[in-house]
């Protein structure tokens, strides 16, 4: 049996090491620790809980916006206030267009490299590169004068030697296989996809002032104003700009990211049966399409089991909890028991080794992140678990999109269920974004037509209009997952706040039963063709999209070394 250390995981935000038992070629055994502490929750107690959306929104610079809804839900949650409409679209429009930017990053600035061998493409022929891109899709930048010079200006790279991102990796390894025309043209939209991204989070801009971390969120709505007769306000101008940055946003998605994943996953059918972790899904829902007390969702919450499709539980948050048996925490009536976020407490008592450590003391605590559970089973959550939820639910466009992909595949349902299927899932959900985001612009812009100007509710803004003491939920569909922000309001103040992350239902360690996380339960049967490149465990861990920072929060001030991969 060989022990093999990934340590820290890189293309990711935050801190991940992955411990692994491999043998006769595969993963027998396997356990994820985030080795930072977040202490958000207690930075936030006596605080005003109208600022805590500011704070929240810092927990990570990667997803920004998301903590920022999340925590005004629950606010809004515990003391009643009702955002007008238009707060409803300015949000939609900021989450989703959040989700189309993060994911397509991922795709290709996350993910890309564990499957596409940048070295490889300096062998490609730029004419038969742009024969293979013409064959997949009709996007402009496809000729082999175009292609040549992408290999050219990655030749100089190479050359220079400043390899950046590109220098730790594990270039030509045996488990890459696309030839070399199909890697040079990834590196290509790798690099197209640099520029595209920083131009469509204009949007970002436009909305919330600057992007990461926009400043428009309200307690009760938005801070920005709509009014087709200023120029400091949301107006036509505003409308058209952003909508020429959506109409682009489709483009790319249509003609580059959903013809690269499917042609790269040609290359990777057997990943089909890998990493199908915990079959158990859960999904808070997301985008509310009305103004009532429980709007239906564009995105429909749910809970799957067992993989049975068949079968879509409606989630009950009361059966959340979360167990720190194997977690850096302790709680004040014993670790062995699961605590409601409601009453969740965050009693950071650090019992692991000093780093640099050769092991983690896998049977006992081994992680700063607790272990979330929905009726005492893990849960995995993200796009894979929003798409499969609006597959089962009936979403038309998404049994659309699903049906073609595994069409084009040439695979069955099954292959939902694996390292594949959630890569897939993610350029689908993007791509069914993508082209939502225009009927929430059109809203809008009629609500400003009619001279409906609201954005804010000011009756719950004053805590005197607030119960004396009140709780409050408040949930999202982050671009990692399902997020929660539970706070209870004491005197105006707020007297417990507790978040559960996506990374936290995902990458937490085992719980009281003995039972893995998805992380851990994904890697079981992984492959692993060399331990001392352990690519394939990558593969897997990254097709979560880690984000470790939403997990734990201040590194720890030994430090830490930069990459170790070690083999035992």
């Amino acid at each position: 049996m060989t022990h093999v250390v990934v340590d820290p995981v890189t293309r990711i935000e935050g801190h991940l090491r992955i411990e692994a038992e491999v043998d006769d070629g595969a993963v027998q055994n396997a356990w994820s620790s985030s080795t930072m502490f977040r202490g958000v929750e207690l930075i936030l107690k006596g605080r005003d809980p109208r600022d805590a959306w500011a704070f929240t929104q810092r927990i990570c610079g990667v997803c920004t916006t998301v903590h920022a809804i999340t925590s005004i839900r629950a606010v809004e949650n515990a003391i009643g206030a009702e955002p007008p409409p238009n707060a409803r679209l300015l949000r939609n429009l900021i989450m989703a267009s959040q989700m189309v930017q993060d994911h397509v990053v991922h795709f290709y600035h996350l993910h890309a490299l564990d499957w596409v061998d940048i070295v490889s493409a300096l062998s490609a022929d730029p004419a038969s590169t742009a024969s293979l891109a013409q064959s997949i899709s009709d996007w402009p930048l496809s000729s082999a004068t175009y292609f040549g010079a992408v290999k050219e200006r990655l030749q100089h790279f190479v050359e220079g030697g400043q390899l950046g991102p590109f220098g730790n990796a594990y270039w030509g390894h045996s488990a890459y296989r696309l030839p070399p025309e199909a890697n040079l043209m990834a590196v290509a939209h790798y690099l197209e996809a640099l520029d595209w991204q920083r131009e469509f989070i204009k949007i970002h801009a436009i909305l919330g002032g600057k992007n990461p971390h926009l400043q428009s969120f309200l307690v009760g709505g938005m801070a920005t104003p709509v009014d087709p007769d200023q120029q400091a306000s949301i107006n036509m101008t505003s409308i058209s700009a952003m909508r020429k940055l959506i109409g682009e946003a489709k483009k790319f998605v249509e003609k580059v990211y959903i013809p690269d994943l499917l042609a790269v996953a040609s290359f990777y059918k057997d990943w089909a049966g890998y990493g199908a972790g915990v079959g158990n899904y859960l999904v808070y829902g997301e985008y509310p399409e009305t103004d009532e007390a429980d709007p239906p969702l564009f995105l429909p919450s749910g809970i799957i089991r067992q993989r049975d499709l068949g079968n879509i539980e409606p989630l009950d948050q009361a059966k959340i909890n979360e167990y720190v048996t194997h977690s850096w925490f302790e709680y004040g009536d014993g670790d062995d028991q699961g605590l409601h976020p409601f009453e969740g407490e965050t009693r950071p008592t650090y019992t692991g080794p000093q780093p640099p450590y050769d092991r983690l003391d896998t049977d006992g605590k081994y992680s700063w992140l607790k272990s979330p559970r929905y009726d005492d089973q893990p849960m995995e959550v993200g796009p894979l678990s929003r798409m499969l939820v609006a597959y089962a639910s009936g979403n038309p466009r998404v049994q659309e999109l699903v049906n073609y992909a595994l069409g084009q595949l040439g695979v069955g349902p099954e292959a939902l269920f694996s390292t594949l299927g959630r890569v897939a899932a993610r350029g689908l959900e993007t791509l069914v974004l993508a082209e939502k985001l225009d009927g929430w612009l059109d809203e809008l812009a009629d609500n400003m037509g009619r001279g409906d100007l609201r954005i804010h509710d000011n009756s719950k803004w004053e805590p005197s209009s607030w119960p004396k003491d009140c709780t409050g939920a408040g949930f999202h569909e982050a671009p990692r997952g399902a997020l929660g922000h539970w706070v209870h309001i004491v005197d105006g103040e707020i007297a417990n706040y507790q978040c559960v992350v996506p990374s936290t239902w995902n990458a937490g360690p085992r719980d009281a039963m003995g039972q893995r996380g998805p992380y851990e339960e994904a890697l079981i049967a992984n492959p692993v063709a060399d331990p001392e490149q352990p690519i394939e465990i990558l593969r897997t861990v990254h097709s979560f999209d880690p984000c470790m920072a939403c997990g734990v929060h201040v590194l720890d001030p030994a430090g830490r070394e930069l990459v170790k991969v070690r083999v035992q």
